[in-house]
């Protein structure tokens, strides 16, 4: 969410507003936890909102596990 220059949320905005990359799946893996910003980020698209954990081990495991879905069980329309 707390990118250089552009906000994270505005770089979803951009990204689901193209007709060439709307259809591409969103994940928000971020550190806030805050309502608004979970709303605003399904309301512009998201596909997933994960909260990061702090401890760096439980962080790699999050993002195996994500990728596991995405990858393995997840079935995007053709």
């Amino acid at each position: 969410m707390k990118l250089p220059k552009v906000d994270g949320l505005e770089v979803l905005r951009r990204l689901k507003e193209e007709d060439r990359t709307k259809k591409i799946p969103v994940v928000v893996l971020t550190s806030s936890r805050e309502e608004p910003d979970i709303a605003r980020a399904y309301r512009l698209g998201a596909n997933s909102y994960i909260v990061k954990p702090v401890d760096f081990e439980a962080f790699a495991r999050a993002v195996s596990d994500v990728g596991l879905y995405w990858l393995l069980l997840n079935h995007p329309p053709r």
